[in-house]
């Protein structure tokens, strides 16, 4: 599915860790190889042999003219075989999406095969809707929480796992 040198850029979610920790480690494979729970700016992005210090420092730039923000999670969703979280308000996940995609036309959200993605945090991948029943059930009891984002993670896949390349603040934060 993914090949060594693929990236993407992140927001990491550690807040959905105790709600979907559990399901996410039987349940998607990006669990698997390395990847928190985390709602996707962009899938694919360049390649790793592609980003150099000035596509970085593009990031940097491109990331640093969007505030921060804060979402709530209150409900779940399905796309065909899998499981999410639905991010509120999803509009600053999506101007990111828009923004990385205008810089950088070449990559397209997912290949361009679901047009406008909406947001979301995957649970489950895979799965008949018996399984989706279940997982969904507990989910909804523990819900809903919040999250804050402060930044966006690049994050590269070698082969075998995904690891953090490199971190970009969004803006309005405080230097800590």
């Amino acid at each position: 599915m993914y090949q060594a040198g693929d990236t993407a850029l992140v927001i990491t979610v550690p807040e959905a860790e105790p709600v979907v920790g559990g399901w996410r480690e039987r349940f998607d494979p990006m669990a698997a190889d390395g990847i928190p729970a985390h709602l996707t700016v962009l899938y694919p992005f360049l390649r790793q042999d592609g980003i150099d210090d000035g596509v970085l420092g593009a990031l940097a730039a491109l990331f640093g003219g969007h505030r921060a923000f804060d979402v709530s999670f209150r409900e779940c969703g399905r796309f065909p075989g899998l499981l999410y979280l639905a991010p509120e308000p999803d509009g600053p996940v999506r101007a990111l999406t828009r923004a990385v995609h205008a810089r950088w036309p070449e990559a397209p959200p997912y290949r361009g095969r679901f047009g406008d993605p909406a947001p979301h945090v995957t649970i489950t991948q895979g799965q008949d809707p018996v399984v989706l029943d279940r997982v969904e059930a507990d989910v909804r009891d523990k819900l809903p929480f919040g999250a804050s984002v402060r930044s966006v993670e690049l994050v590269a896949h070698d082969g075998t796992v995904w690891s953090s390349r490199a971190e970009f603040m969004l803006g309005g934060q405080e230097p800590s």
